[in-house]
């Protein structure tokens, strides 16, 4: 029997899949989950997040179940919130016991954020195959404490072996909704679902999906210099700048706002310039749209490297960077420039496309059910 056969084997094989907390680690999970179902059909898949968390309303969304942790991730800007970590983590160990004995897992998957730690490490206790997925060019914490006990890890980039075992290592790029790969709705449908001009350039804002502070202030303040241009603005603002953006965007036509836009697919096609945090999952999918972008790093990641990951893009010309703190300055002006200069958007265009990395949630797929499989 081939490999690709074995593969494909209809084999009702049990995996969970943990973590989330921002739309950087949930939705390259829905795209492994997705990916696995169109492998082998008859697999059940489990996610486990963090209560309270915005998985639990995205995951379902997806058709998927989803089981809640009574957990929280170390508090860095106040340490008293931190007491009762780790007895939240110990309970997080009983409540994955719980889940483990009924779901009776094949295999684990980790995409990052704190919830994947518990049950990570209580698989590879049990003996049970794990596979992370580390999106980022600098790894994060748990994925670090746990790659030496994985069977297999999935990175976004080469040279992660400062992080992991060399000899585990697969590099595979980020996993990428396959609406978003696909991109097969015309530009006419895109603005027509946001109301807006089809005559009109469009730029897009997008803070990740908790929102950005500085990206939205700085908007905020220049509102009446996207009209006065002729530019017209959607613009995803995270959950707590919502109600103030909805205010101050009453009475102009030219803008629509959202905390969260699920049809990214809409947004990226309706999008001319996109305006946006640099997160590996952003990078990934704005080289495959193709868009002229203007990155705002988030400056406070781990090693900063949000400004790292835009740089890779930045130094071959293929994205444009405002930094954090001259945002409310300079970030409007520069995407008005921007949108003024058309041979620059048409370069940029070219130059981020040449970036793009496909198939990386089919990649991962076929390599969890190849191991299963076998063994």
């Amino acid at each position: 029997m081939t490999k690709e056969k074995n593969i494909s084997t209809p084999v009702a094989r049990q995996i969970i899949i943990a973590g989330g907390g921002t739309g950087g680690h949930i939705f390259p999970a829905i795209a492994i989950a997705n990916a696995i179902k169109a492998e082998a059909p008859a697999t059940n898949i489990l996610f486990v997040g963090a209560k309270g968390k915005m998985e639990m309303e995205k995951v379902p969304q997806a058709g998927y179940e989803i089981e809640g942790l009574n957990i929280a991730g170390f508090n860095r800007s106040s340490l008293i919130k931190n007491i009762f970590l780790p007895f939240k983590l110990l309970k997080s160990f009983f409540q994955v016991r719980s889940i483990f004995n009924r779901f009776k897992p094949d295999a684990a998957i980790g995409v990052g954020g704190y919830s994947s730690f518990p049950v990570l490490k209580y698989a590879q206790n049990k003996g049970i195959p794990t596979f992370i997925h580390e999106s980022n060019s600098f790894a994060g914490k748990s994925n670090k404490m746990l790659g030496k006990k994985a069977t297999r890890i999935f990175t976004a980039t080469p040279g992660m072996e400062k992080f992991f075992p060399a000899e585990k290592i697969q590099v595979t790029g980020n996993p990428v909704r396959q609406v978003i790969e696909r991109m097969n709705i015309s530009r006419d449908e895109a603005i027509h679902f946001f109301k807006l001009n089809p005559l009109k350039k469009t730029v897009l804002s997008l803070g990740g999906s908790l929102g950005a502070q500085a990206i939205n202030e700085a908007i905020a303040r220049h509102l009446d210099a996207f009209e006065k241009n002729d530019l017209q603005l959607i613009w995803q603002t995270g959950k707590s700048f919502k109600e103030k953006a909805t205010e101050m965007a009453d009475g102009y036509k030219n803008i629509y706002v959202s905390d969260f836009i699920m049809q990214m697919e809409y947004a990226y096609t309706a999008a001319d310039i996109v305006i946006s945090r640099s997160g590996a999952m952003a990078l990934a999918e704005l080289c495959l749209a193709k868009k002229p972008v203007v990155f705002v790093p988030y400056p406070f990641a781990a090693e900063d490297h949000q400004t790292a990951n835009a740089k890779t893009l930045v130094d071959k010309s293929a994205a444009l960077l405002v930094a954090n703190h001259d945002a409310m300055e300079k970030l409007v002006p520069a995407v008005i420039a921007l949108s003024k200069d058309e041979a620059k958007q048409q370069a940029m265009k070219a130059k981020i496309g040449n970036e793009a990395r496909r198939h990386a949630d089919v990649e991962i797929a076929k390599s969890v059910l190849s191991y299963i499989n076998k063994n």
